[in-house]
């Protein structure tokens, strides 16, 4: 050891003592900091991580490590002193690793010179340091092999050009072998092959913060491998040719080559084995959750996981599938074998290919490839099929991937959140195919129908609608197994009277007609698990609607179904009769985000014109309210006072671009909920938030050059586009605990009345930076004439203003103590007994066979939910495809926190947990031009300073060096 100690220090004595250390690595100092800030454009870029740096790593490192390995064994043989090294009392392979280490210290000292960037860029952003760890650890195993084969080389020639050429090219090699550009060339399994022999391509998985046994494996194979082929270059050159030394020089060469064998069928080995790894990212993105564990332990029936794959894809996909396949492999592995995972290639089967084509609706997408000699289309498969029982879905490219742009016009591909993806189709086809019957196997056994009726005083028209609703319940009762039991109640045959059971279940009686005196009870319960939901119940109903309604309503007290999202949203506007004219007929603002929600629910459309929302609605989602009637509000409140989820986006101005309009402009909403909302203690101010710290927008901007009007887009700070980071989020709710940031376009400020909201939980969701201010009017137009710095007048009011709550508890209804609007609003009751005769105009219900409408529920259940956002905008289409063309992660985000609204209101925090563990972006913190060259300078300044530290003190302690001393 201590012979080994004495070479290290001699090697950094050699280098330190001259400037061929300080120049080799400022050089590569000035090079990464140059890639990481100007080639890479990290502050256009945005994010909070550091890997740009990483991705020109092992190119970097072969130019160093060249470099610094050039002079080791050449030098020795030019200058006539390696006969010297091995007449010393020093073992050849010694000679060896204390070169390999000292240079390997010299590349550690390089690595942690450019460790002020993640230190800069953590006071940035929120950054993930796995990563960082892990990327450095590639770092440093990956020039480990380097510098073995520079060795290697080295120990070949006297000529120190000769050696840092060859090394070059030898590492380079390496390096190519799994380049996109030679497995682009390439079908899957062979670039697979490629991609494991190229250390740039091994390189990526331990960058992203993944340590897996088998990249390690692989560098310390090439390392040994290098060295021993190092050792046995050194020892040649004592050779004799005569055959006395025979055996000792086949003993040598049969040793490396077996040392070489036995590396190769380590790797092979390892090769399949997926399962050991360390994912060091914070929210082990790369690892399966605990969530998605337990869904497929619950499975019942097998699930079949099946990509389809072809030889022959796109370059930029090829890489994805190794991943994807470990994936997959980790979810069969995890399920204890109720998963069965396979992979296919339709091409060479062409029954399999009918079947997916036919049965899955899976096609080949056609794909331009570039060759060696042509560009040419390929049709390729890229999908993956999740099938449980008699539900199924499909995967395709575009549902896993996620593309960025980088400098240069290149893109970047990459998987989005493949578990995410993978575990909320799971739990789509699992939840679609469960029934009642899974519920009473697997739920409570604590569940009540509880039937609330006074036989003797109901209509005579509803008599036989009484039996029809207890023969439905009596039925799914018994088909329960004993898990659910049927109640019924007579408040007027004794026990509890009329005013208990109007208490306990918070029910009213019912009239027969508008001017009757009578009452009678008629109501349908259902409780357990704490939860009580009133059953929608209407005279004119079969007993299968009675069934839906009953089954409905047990589905949403259980875990385990298919929940459904109700979504409404302003009518679009029907086209004028100047229509012809126009270029395109007008469209719904609100697609996109309906295409995320049906990733993991149900959508539907709902009509609030009935006065009530549909059964199987499991939460409201209401998008810019406006335009709505007294009935259509009563159906909104009733819905939450029935326990539900209500979603309400209730932005106080719309974005309002109508044919032929050259800008942007807002109008303002009409009979919209914030009367009933300010009810429930949430007030919807009538002004727009304006903020410092905001999302820059695409403005057109005219300048004027000698008379000429140049109109021009520029990305300015837009004071509207309120950006909103996890200092203005509540970190203890699950809707906003993991995101980074989210932009809210065109916001209302909400207020909270305390004493209206007393007794709920109440949650401040997103909230302004303290540098917000209010403007009242609708003008959102810059003007860089009368205010040249921002566009816009400066605000004397600034301060942290509420743009997102959430309330949960009990709320008192809003037409509690108001006439209920379906008394005024037209009947249709009427027009339908004029047609039969019967236009007496009495309101008489009983007269027409129907169940009177229900009283209006003055007191919501304890479960009830409400969200208010003070934006509508921020899912419109127009400024997500604004915000999508200036980065996909703002994009993301928004369509994040909707997402985790919906899955908040219906309870279901498992996605949730998913979901935030890979979709969001961790984005840097606003600054300006200034604020980038800081930073940027600083880095450089830090960086050379170290190094000038660092070579200074290394000289000092070479000149102090005393003589070798070998035992």
């Amino acid at each position: 050891m201590n012979q080994i100690v004495a070479i290290i220090r001699k090697e950094l004595k050699t280098y330190f003592g001259s400037p061929m250390a300080a120049i080799f690595i400022g050089a590569f100092l000035l090079s990464s900091f140059f890639l990481f800030f100007w080639v890479e454009t990290f502050f256009a870029r945005n994010i909070a991580d550091i890997r740009p740096l990483f991705r020109w790593m092992p190119l970097l490192m072969i130019f160093l490590v060249a470099a610094l390995t050039m002079r080791q064994w050449s030098e020795e043989q030019k200058m006539g002193t390696m006969e010297v090294l091995f007449t010393l009392p020093v073992r050849i392979s010694q000679l060896v690793f204390g070169k390999f280490l000292a240079v390997l210290i010299l590349v550690g000292i390089s690595l942690s010179l450019t460790f002020c960037l993640p230190v800069t860029v953590s006071f940035l952003g929120e950054m993930d340091w796995g990563p960082v760890f892990g990327g450095y650890l590639a770092a440093m195993l990956m020039s480990s092999a380097y510098i073995a084969i520079g060795l290697y080389v080295s120990a070949r020639t006297d000529s120190q050009i000769i050696a840092l050429l060859l090394s070059t090219l030898l590492c380079g090699l390496f390096y190519l072998a799994g380049s996109s550009g030679i497995t682009s060339l390439m079908g899957n399994e062979t670039g697979d092959f490629f991609r494991a022999l190229g250390t740039g391509s091994r390189f990526v998985s331990i960058e992203r913060g993944v340590i897996d046994l088998r990249d390690l494996i692989y560098y310390c194979s090439l390392t040994a491998f290098f060295l021993a082929l190092c050792v046995t270059a050194l020892d040649r050159k004592g050779w004799s040719r005569g055959k006395s030394t025979a055996p000792y020089r086949r003993g040598m060469v049969i040793g490396v080559v077996l040392l070489a064998a036995n590396l190769l069928a380590l790797n092979i080995w390892l090769h399949k084995v997926h399962t050991l790894r360390l994912d060091l990212t914070e929210d082990r993105e790369y690892s399966i959750s605990e969530t998605t564990r337990d869904l497929i332990a619950g499975l019942q029936e097998p699930l079949i996981m099946r990509g389809y794959f072809s030889e022959k894809t796109h370059p930029l996909l090829a890489p994805l599938v190794p991943r994807i396949m470990d994936m997959m492999a980790e979810y069969r592995v995890a399920s204890g074998g109720r998963v069965e995972v396979s992979f296919v290639d339709p091409r060479f089967d062409s029954e399999l290919e009918m079947e997916a084509n036919q049965q899955y609706g899976i096609k080949p997408v056609p794909f331009q490839v570039a060759g060696r000699y042509e560009a040419s289309v390929v049709n390729s498969y890229f999908n993956i099929l999740i099938k449980y029982g008699d539900q199924y879905v499909t995967l395709e490219f575009n549902d896993l991937i996620e593309i960025q742009s980088r400098p240069g016009g290149q893109l970047d591909v990459g998987l989005r959140n493949l578990e995410y993806d993978l575990t909320k189709s799971i739990k789509k086809v699992v939840y679609g195919f469960q029934g009642l019957a899974n519920l009473f196997e697997n739920g409570d056994a604590d569940l009540r129908l509880t039937l609330v009726v006074t036989p003797k005083l109901l209509p005579e028209s509803l008599v036989e609608f009484h039996a029809m609703v207890r023969e439905a319940a009596t039925e799914i009762a018994g088909e329960s197994g004993g898990k659910l039991a049927l109640i019924e109640v007579d408040p007027d045959s004794g026990g509890d009277n009329r005013r208990a059971v109007m208490e306990r279940f918070g029910i009213e009686p019912l009239s027969a007609s508008l001017f009757a005196t009578d009452t009678f009870f008629f109501h349908l319960m259902l409780s357990g698990g704490g939860h009580q939901e009133r059953i929608y119940l209407a005279g004119d109903m079969g007993k299968a609607e009675i069934r839906k309604e009953i089954e409905s309503s047990l589905k949403r007290t259980s875990a385990g179904f298919l929940k459904t999202v109700g979504v409404w949203q302003p009518a679009v506007p029907q086209d004028d009769p100047m229509a012809i004219y126009q270029q395109s007929p007008p469209q719904e603002n609100y697609r996109l985000f309906q295409e995320v929600i049906r990733e993991n629910y149900n959508l539907v459309k709902v009509d609030l014109t009935t006065g009530r929302v549909r059964g199987d609605v499991d939460v409201l989602l209401v998008i810019a309210p406006q335009e709505l009637s007294e009935v259509e509000r009563l159906a909104i409140d009733q819905y939450l006072m029935r326990g539900s989820s209500v979603i309400v986006l209730a932005g106080r101005y719309l974005l309002d671009i109508g044919p032929g309009s050259r800008g942007l402009n807002l109008r303002k909403t009409e009979k919209d909920l914030s009367a009933m909302l300010a009810h429930y203690g949430i007030t919807v101010d009538d002004a727009l938030v304006m903020d410092r710290q905001n999302e820059p927008f695409p403005v057109p901007v005219t300048r004027n050059l000698g008379g000429y009007t140049v109109q021009e887009i520029k990305q300015l700070d837009y004071p509207f586009f309120v950006d909103v980071r996890s200092d203005g989020m509540d970190q203890e709710s699950p809707v906003t605990s993991r995101l980074q940031a989210v932009t809210m376009n065109w916001v209302s400020p909400l207020l909270i009345n305390e004493e209206k909201s007393g007794g709920r939980e109440v949650r401040k969701l997103l909230r302004s930076s303290p540098e917000a201010w209010l403007q009242e009017s609708g003008d959102i137009q810059p003007d860089f004439a009368r205010y040249p710095k921002l566009g816009f007048a400066l605000g004397d009011d600034l301060g942290v203003r509420t743009l997102a709550v959430s309330m949960q508890g009990v709320f008192t209804s809003y037409f509690a103590d108001r006439e209920d609007p379906r008394l005024t609003a037209p009947a249709e009751e009427e027009g339908e007994a004029e047609e039969n005769g019967n236009g007496n105009g009495n309101g008489d219900d009983e007269s027409k066979g129907k169940l009177p409408r229900e009283p209006i529920i003055k007191k919501s259940a304890e479960s009830a939910r409400l969200v208010v956002v003070g934006s509508a905008e921020f899912i419109n289409d127009t400024v997500l495809g604004i915000s999508q063309s200036m980065g996909q992660e703002r994009f993301l985000n928004s369509l994040e926190f909707l997402q985790n609204l919906v899955d908040w209101s219906v309870a279901d925090d498992d996605l949730l947990a998913i979901r935030s563990r890979g979709a969001h972006a961790r984005l840097l913190v606003p600054m300006s031009r200034k604020g980038h060259a800081f930073w940027e300078w600083l880095n450089y300044l830090l960086g050379l300073l170290i190094l000038a530290g660092v070579s200074g003190y290394g000289a000092v302690l070479a000149r102090r060096e005393e003589p070798m001393e070998l035992e």
